[in-house]
């Protein structure tokens, strides 16, 4: 049986209230953001608000809800590990499994040095760290972010595929064949229009506010189901505030994930049984 997360970015809600509409919607894990994807995003820094921290670990008790992935880790060439430890330690402590990085330095042999020394870092606390290629950021490829990762050889390092930044940039099919199944556990799942030429405007807009559930649109995205590794968790990433507003949050993740499911059981059942 697959199991699914409710990505921040879906809701983009406090982690007790993802927690909270996580486990009425059916998801098995939630993921929680710390640190901003951008200066002045919206976080919640657990490591600093011992009350919200105190109310995710109630949270959490009272459901069947776990936490995957922390966000974020921006490798941007002036952050240093330092300004991630405390992010880890709270992660620990929650029993997340892994947190994301996303990659922007124009460096690439620096930026590869800093992924290997963040996960020598999350080892420590029992963390993998998944690093994430976006269209419109120095690490703008599938190819590159798995350069990246095998260059830096760390045991716990893995690649982020979300569909949309596949579906997005100059990244293939045979990219995603081409990842070994050892450097993924989980990726993302949305749909979008299909085109790689988009101004940067509309990249960021899209990918942050308005994605299209699996099937409603023109990516190739069974494709990429088929040619990623078997039995991966699947992150339901399907921000929509339009839809938020018309139905609210707990309508739209449930709705999200019903999406995603009946499309995952799609994909799964036309493929060969395992050994096959």
């Amino acid at each position: 049986m697959r199991k699914y997360v409710l990505s921040y970015l879906t809701l983009e809600l406090d982690p007790p209230a993802t927690i909270t509409a996580a486990a009425e919607a059916g998801y098995d894990y939630v993921g929680v953001r710390m640190l901003p994807a951008l200066a002045g995003g919206r976080a919640f820094p657990l490591m600093s608000d011992a009350a919200m921290l105190r109310e995710t670990i109630d949270r959490l008790r009272d459901t069947d809800v776990r936490i995957l992935d922390l966000e974020i880790a921006r490798i941007d060439g002036q952050n240093r590990i330092e300004d991630w430890l405390p992010m880890l330690e709270v992660g620990a402590r929650l029993g997340a499994r892994t947190l994301i990085a996303a990659g922007d330095d124009p460096d690439e042999s620096r930026m590869t040095e800093t992924f290997a020394k963040l996960c020598r870092a999350a080892a420590g606390f029992s963390l993998s760290v998944n690093l994430e290629f976006t269209p419109w950021a120095r690490l703008n490829t599938l190819g590159a972010a798995t350069r990246v990762v095998e260059t830096a050889a760390e045991p716990n390092g893995e690649i982020l595929v979300d569909t949309i930044h596949v579906a997005r940039s100059d990244s293939g099919i045979e990219d995603i064949a081409a990842i070994d199944p050892a450097r993924m556990s989980y990726f993302q799942i949305c749909d979008a229009e299909p085109g790689t030429h988009f101004p940067i405007e509309d990249l960021l807009y899209t990918a942050r506010e308005e994605r299209l559930l699996p099937g409603e649109g023109g990516s190739d995205l069974a494709a990429m189901i088929t040619a990623l590794p078997r039995d991966l968790i699947v992150s339901v990433e399907i921000p929509s505030h339009r839809r938020i507003a018309e139905t609210g949050h707990l309508a739209w993740a449930r709705t999200a994930l019903d999406a995603s499911r009946r499309f995952m059981e799609h994909c799964d059942g036309s493929l060969p049984a395992a050994g096959q």
